[in-house]
């Protein structure tokens, strides 16, 4: 598994946030029956502020939130709750996820988990955006938490859920 970082915020490396990247969407990758080392992704660990300039740029959302993903291709299945289509074994660029730091770091804080607990979670979250996964309706909703429970389960991370 190839993860493309660029630290934009130094107190991601303070987290070894590269490792953390690897090993989510290793884990993502293998429960979906993918080999990891055949795909690679890139990782953009900034502050709030990037974050929502992003999120007002491409969401027009003028606000921070914790993750952001961009998938490569069109991913996500036609009928809620279907499995999405699989990404191109000729291509195996996946796409690009942006972390926040002061969010997630508030968030891990709010909810009484580490931040590299959190952080791993949200990694988890981006990969499976990339893969065609989404939770805008209940029965996708469903099928993305169960899969992100599974995975962080095998991290030795606690249901987020």
């Amino acid at each position: 598994m190839a993860v493309e970082s660029v630290i934009e915020d130094p107190r991601w490396a303070d987290l070894d946030i590269e490792t953390l990247a690897r090993r989510a969407a290793s884990e993502a990758l293998a429960q979906l029956g993918l080999d990891p080392e055949a795909w690679d992704i890139s990782l953009l660990a900034c502050s709030d502020a990037r974050i929502a300039d992003l999120n007002a740029e491409f969401r027009g959302m003028v606000q921070a939130t914790n993750v952001l993903s961009w998938p490569s291709a069109e991913r996500a299945p036609d009928t809620p709750g279907a499995v999405p289509v699989p990404p191109d074994p000729t291509d195996p660029e996946l796409g690009d996820i942006a972390l926040a730091y002061e969010t997630c770091a508030r968030e891990a804080e709010a909810t009484g988990l580490s931040l590299d607990a959190h952080a791993t979670h949200l990694l988890v979250h981006g990969v499976l955006h990339l893969l065609g996964y989404d939770h805008k309706n209940d029965a996708d909703a469903t099928r993305m938490e169960t899969l992100e429970t599974e995975i962080l389960a095998r991290l030795g991370v606690a249901d987020p859920y």
